[in-house]
């Protein structure tokens, strides 16, 4: 955990990337999050936008306060939906859930890059001990 207990707190992942998450200041406090604290984040995998970046395009302008960079490391269709799993750069897993149409249309194939998206109100926080 990095910064100050507020609404908002970013968890560091290990390679560097960031996490931001909205909370109240008596959750905050009920977790005991400070900075330097080790905490977890879960995001429903339905509440998991997946982009891919145009090479022309460095950054996307979105309203979604995370945004994960990686690489396609499977790709489980289902009947409408199928289960994205992405490789985070710097390590880690993240798996989203988008339709198939989806899935065909941004060419999501094992190895392309793509980038997760999710508000930060999506985050749930959670602590060991």
């Amino acid at each position: 955990v990095r910064g100050t207990v507020n609404d908002e707190v970013t968890l560091v992942l290990p390679g560097g990337q960031v996490i931001v998450a909205v909370l109240t200041h008596e959750s905050a406090g009920a977790l005991g999050l400070e900075p330097g604290a080790d905490a977890c984040a879960l995001v429903k995998a339905s509440w998991v936008v997946l982009a891919v970046a145009d090479e022309a395009e460095a950054t996307l302008k979105v309203s979604a306060r995370n945004q994960l960079h990686g690489t396609v490391e499977t790709v489980a269709a289902g009947a409408v939906n199928s289960e994205v799993t992405l490789a985070l750069d710097g390590g880690g897993t993240l798996t989203a859930v988008i339709t198939n149409d989806s899935v065909g249309a941004l060419q999501l194939d094992v190895g392309r890059r793509a980038i997760a998206l999710f508000k930060a109100s999506s985050v749930i926080l959670a602590v060991t001990g």
